[in-house]
């Protein structure tokens, strides 16, 4: 593998990374890797990955994100995103990764990066509502609701991930 294809892979890698952590904070992550690999198979002549595998990407990205939108319109409104949360999900994503690489080795690091982000995102949530008066908290169903929409998401998102990454080193 050349220098030049060795870069591009680790381009590819940091993106997915990117469409994971994106998803955590409701933005369109599943989008994100779709064209990630969409753009991989286009530099690859399509020798990895196929319409096939391209295709199931496209529709579960459009499925990930309409659920998203459905859980938006119907259930409760969105938690506003703190300049802590960015820090705290990503500091609880690299604790995540190294919690279970060891584990479950190449699906350990995505599952433990969208787990530990997620648990850092909690985390800061959590600190917010005990912040508030009891009024102004936001009630179990709510704080369930953010919690299950992140993570359909996310599952979404790294189901995506094992099925491009199966095809490419398979």
């Amino acid at each position: 593998m050349s220098t030049f294809a060795t870069a591009g892979f680790a381009v590819f890698i940091l993106i997915l990374f990117a469409g994971i952590y994106l998803t955590l904070f409701g933005l369109p992550g599943t989008i994100i890797i779709f064209f990630d690999v969409l753009l991989y198979a286009l530099f690859t002549g399509f020798a990895r990955i196929g319409w096939k595998a391209l295709l199931f990407l496209l529709v579960f990205s459009i499925f990930a994100e309409t659920i998203d939108i459905l859980i938006g319109m119907k259930g409760p409104p969105r938690t506003p995103v703190l300049k802590k949360s960015f820090w705290a999900a990503a500091i609880g994503a690299i604790a995540g990764t190294m919690i279970l690489t060891p584990f479950l080795w190449g699906l350990g690091t995505w599952t433990g990066f969208f787990l530990g982000g997620l648990a850092g995102i909690m985390t800061i949530e959590f600190f917010r509502q005990s912040a508030l008066r009891t009024p102004f908290q936001d009630s179990n169903y709510t704080i369930i609701a953010m919690f299950g929409r992140k993570m359909i998401k996310g599952v979404f998102a790294l189901i995506m991930i094992a099925v491009s990454l199966s095809n490419i080193y398979s």
